[in-house]
């Protein structure tokens, strides 16, 4: 496989996540105050929307992408 064709699958699966997900979160740690030895540390829950429109330009660009590889090739 040529790193053109892994590109066109990767857009492609990102898209796909994008659309059946809506969005990832993730948690943020920060240190609010430190006294001495004891550190306090406050644990905070992000969440990242994708946007549908982004999912399906993904889509579409991963499929273009390997259209013109298998052109090129």
């Amino acid at each position: 496989m040529n790193p053109v064709k892994i590109i066109g699958i990767l857009l492609i699966a990102g898209g796909v996540l994008g659309l059946a997900l809506g969005g990832f979160s993730y948690t943020k740690e920060t240190h609010k105050a430190s006294l001495g030895p004891i550190a306090f540390s406050v644990q905070e829950k992000e969440t990242v929307n994708v946007p549908l429109w982004a999912s399906i330009a993904a889509i579409v660009a991963g499929a273009g992408v390997l259209v013109m590889g298998a052109r090129k090739a």
